[in-house]
């Protein structure tokens, strides 16, 4: 996990974090491999640890379930 790759996005507007993921997914060789995640008032106060871990297995069961 500690390769995972994990790009946190708070405080831009629903455009400005598409065109973010949209840009950093343009500059990467295997963009799938990028979890991405928007603050939220449920997220804001985990351990970033945990909110990692969260979102890296949310990602890869969304991976998984797009490759079926």
């Amino acid at each position: 996990m500690e390769n995972d790759k994990f790009i946190f996005i708070n405080g831009f507007s629903q455009k400005e974090t598409m065109e973010i993921i949209k840009a950093v997914k343009s500059i990467t060789d295997k963009p799938g491999d990028i979890a991405f995640a928007m603050g939220t008032e449920t997220n804001r106060n985990w351990v970033v640890k945990d909110l990692i871990k969260e979102v890296r297995e949310e990602h890869e069961y969304m991976t998984k379930k797009q490759e079926n």
